[in-house]
C-alpha cells in the first residue's frame, strides 16, 4: 500500500495505473476512521480496480471557534484499518502540500444556493471549504469515481452540483449512513460525547423516525417539526434545526401535509421528503438525516 504526503509521488503511481487502464476510486476522509468510512472503502473496492483514500483535516472548512485543533487524528490506527482492506494508496498531505500559499489566500470554490441554507447558515464558509478541498482532491487524483456518505447529505448535494457545474469527469456515488445499534449515525465527533450524553444521543434518530411516521399519517409539517424540536429541547438538546425539506433542492415544501405535497408534486417531482437535523449535546454538534418515500395519492 502506497502511503504518501506528496502530490508528485501520488501522480506517478496514478499515471502507471491509468496507463494500464485501471479504474480509480477515491474516498476522501478527514481520518479517525470508523465503520462509516470503511463502508465507503468497501463500496469503492467493489467498483474500481484501484482505491485511493485521502486523509486530510481541512482547515478551510473550520471556523475559528470550531474544533480544528482538537479534531481526532489517529493516523497510525487509520493505516492499520486500511491495510486490512488492501487499499492501494493513502494520500495524506499536510496543509502546505494542499495549500502552498496557505489556505487563507487560496483560490476557492463557492456553490451558491445549496451552500446557503441549513449548515450554510450555521457554519458560514463551511461549504466553501468543503467544495474547495474536494475539487483539489479531484484534480490531484483524477478519479473515475468518488464515494461520499449520505450522513452528510447537504454536503453530498453540494459536491454533486459542483461536479455538474464545473464539468468534472468523476462519478459521485453515495453510501447509506451507518448507524450504531441505537440509531446514532456514526461520526468521528461522537467520541466527544460523555457516557451519559452518548446514552441520550440515540433520541435524535428516534425523533426523526417520529416525524416520518407522523408525516406519513398526514400530520401538519410545521406542527410536527415544532413538537419534535420542543421534545428534544426538553431532553437537553440545543436544536439548530430539525426540518422537512425537498430532497433535491433542500427547499421547504410549499404545502402543509403529505397529501397536499403529493398532489402538488404530481408526476413532476419525486414523492419523497427528507428530514435534516443538527443538534448540540453539551459541546458536541451532531447532524443526521432521514429520507423517506410517501405513499402515492389515489386518483
Amino acid at each position: 500500500m502506497l502511503i504518501t504526503r506528496s502530490v508528485k509521488a501520488l501522480r506517478k503511481h496514478l499515471a502507471d495505473w491509468k496507463q494500464q487502464a485501471e479504474s480509480i476510486a477515491l474516498v476522501p476522509t478527514m481520518g479517525n476512521l470508523h465503520d462509516g468510512h470503511l463502508s465507503l472503502v468497501r463500496a469503492a473496492k467493489e467498483q474500481a480496480t484501484r482505491t485511493v483514500v485521502s486523509i486530510f483535516v481541512n482547515p478551510l472548512q473550520f471556523a475559528p471557534n470550531e474544533d480544528f485543533a482538537s479534531y481526532p487524528r489517529t493516523f497510525a490506527e487509520d493505516i492499520d484499518k486500511l491495510r486490512q482492506y488492501q487499499v492501494d494508496a493513502v494520500f495524506a498531505p499536510d496543509v502546505g502540500e494542499m495549500y502552498p500559499d496557505n489556505e487563507i489566500s487560496s483560490t476557492y470554490i463557492d456553490v451558491p444556493g445549496l451552500s446557503d441554507c441549513l449548515e450554510g447558515e450555521y457554519r458560514p464558509g463551511f461549504f466553501r471549504g468543503v467544495a474547495t478541498v474536494v475539487n483539489k482532491l479531484f484534480n490531484m487524483v483524477q478519479p473515475d469515481i468518488a464515494f461520499f456518505g449520505e450522513k452528510d447529505y447537504q454536503q453530498l448535494l453540494v459536491i454533486r452540483k459542483m461536479v455538474k457545474d464545473l464539468n468534472i469527469p468523476v462519478e459521485i456515488q453515495s453510501v447509506a449512513t451507518v448507524r450504531e445499534t441505537d440509531g446514532l449515525a456514526m461520526s468521528s465527533r461522537n467520541q466527544y460525547l460523555q457516557p451519559v450524553q452518548r446514552m441520550q444521543s440515540g433520541i435524535i434518530y428516534q425523533a426523526m423516525q417520529t416525524v416520518r411516521d407522523q408525516v406519513m399519517q398526514g400530520a401538519n409539517f410545521t406542527d410536527i417539526e415544532q413538537q419534535m424540536i420542543q421534545q428534544l429541547t426538553q431532553q437537553g438538546f440545543v436544536v439548530d434545526y430539525l426540518t422537512l425539506r425537498e430532497p433535491v433542492s433542500l427547499q421547504k415544501p410549499d404545502c402543509t401535509d403529505s397529501l397536499n405535497y403529493l398532489e402538488k408534486a404530481g408526476s413532476k417531482v419525486c414523492n419523497s421528503l427528507i428530514i435534516l437535523a443538527a443538534v448540540r449535546l453539551g459541546t458536541t454538534r451532531l447532524i443526521d438525516n432521514l429520507r423517506f418515500s410517501l405513499k402515492p395519492v389515489d386518483r
